[in-house]
C-alpha cells in the first residue's frame, strides 16, 4: 500500500484540497462531466482530514467545479491545437489535474504557486521534463523568465485571482500583456456581491467558509479589462459547457438568466496583441 503524503495547508493554498475533494468527487461517478481519473487517485494519496476540516461534498458544487475546469480545460485545448510547442502558464495551479487531461505530448507547461503549496504538488504528482515548477508569489515577475513566446503563451489563472486586490489585479494582467505579446491569458472570477460576502466572514458556497477574497467583478465590467494594458486585443467571455440536470443545462445559459446575468462567476479570455507603435517607444 503506497504510502500517503501528509499535508497541513490552511488559508488560501487549502483552498486547493477543497477543489480536489470536489473534483474527484465529481469524477468519480458514472455520468461525470470531467473524467479525471488522475484527481481520483489524488485524493487517495493525500493524507487530509477532508471531511473534518472542509466539510462534506456538495454533489451540486462539485459539478459546478468540475464545469469551470472543463471550460478553462476548452480553452487550453482551442491554445495547443493552434501552437502545438506552446507554453502554458498556470498560476496558482495547487492540486490541479489539468495538465494530464488535455496534455498534447509536444506543449510546455508552468506550475507558478507558493512554496509550499507547490512542494506538496511536487510529492503527490509526477512532473516530466517538459514541466517546470516555479515556487514564487504570482505578483511577483520572476515567474515570466524563460518563457518561449514565440511558440506561443497562454497564462491561466482558476481560482486564484479573486484572493488579491484589484490593484494587484491590474498590474498581474498588465505585466502579462506586456510580457507576452500575441500571447493570452484565461482567468475567473467571482461577482461583487460574492467577493462582499467572503470579506465579511460568511459562509460561501457549499458552507465551507472560503478566505476573503478581495477582488469581485461583475459581468458588466468586463470590458474594463481593456483599459488594463494597451497590448489587450480582445476581451472575451467564456460560457461554462453544458452538464448534467438542471444546473448542468443552466451553466452555459446564465448570462440570459435576470436573477444571474449580473452576479455570477465569469471565465474570461484576454488576447494580447503587439503593442502598438507608441506604447512600443515609450510615448503612451
Amino acid at each position: 500500500m503506497p504510502v500517503r503524503v501528509m499535508t497541513d495547508l490552511k488559508g488560501v493554498p487549502a483552498t486547493a484540497l477543497w477543489t480536489l475533494q470536489h473534483r474527484a468527487a465529481e469524477a468519480a461517478r458514472p455520468d461525470t462531466v470531467l473524467p479525471d481519473p488522475r484527481a481520483v487517485q489524488l485524493v487517495t494519496e493525500v493524507d487530509f482530514p477532508f471531511t473534518e476540516r472542509l466539510g462534506g461534498v456538495r454533489p451540486w458544487l462539485a459539478q459546478a467545479l468540475a464545469l469551470r475546469a472543463l471550460g478553462f480545460d476548452g480553452v487550453v485545448r482551442a491554445f495547443l491545437d493552434a501552437h502545438p510547442y506552446g507554453t502554458v502558464i498556470a498560476l496558482g495551479e495547487g492540486l490541479e489535474t489539468q495538465f494530464w487531461r488535455v496534455d498534447n505530448g509536444r506543449a510546455r507547461w508552468v506550475s507558478v504557486d507558493l512554496a509550499e503549496p507547490l512542494a506538496l504538488r511536487s510529492r503527490v504528482l509526477p512532473h516530466g521534463a517538459r514541466q517546470r515548477l516555479v515556487a514564487c508569489d504570482l505578483r511577483e515577475r520572476r515567474w515570466m523568465a524563460g518563457i518561449d513566446v514565440a511558440r506561443g503563451v497562454l497564462v491561466t489563472a482558476q481560482g486564484v485571482l479573486m484572493y488579491l486586490r484589484p490593484a494587484e489585479v491590474s498590474r498581474l494582467i498588465a505585466a502579462c500583456a506586456e510580457a507576452f505579446p500575441g500571447g493570452s491569458m484565461v482567468f475567473d472570477t467571482v461577482s461583487r456581491r460574492f467577493s462582499a460576502r467572503t470579506r465579511a466572514g460568511a459562509k460561501g458556497l457549499g458552507g465551507h467558509r472560503l478566505p476573503p477574497m478581495p477582488w469581485g467583478m461583475d459581468a458588466a465590467e468586463r470590458e474594463r479589462l481593456h483599459y488594463a494594458h494597451p497590448a489587450i486585443s480582445d476581451v472575451a467571455d467564456v460560457p461554462l459547457p453544458a452538464g448534467r440536470g438542471f444546473l448542468g443545462a443552466l451553466a452555459p445559459r446564465a448570462a440570459a438568466v435576470p436573477l444571474l446575468r449580473g452576479d455570477r462567476p465569469l471565465i474570461t479570455r484576454l488576447q494580447f496583441g503587439a503593442p502598438p507603435a507608441e506604447w512600443a517607444a515609450g510615448r503612451l
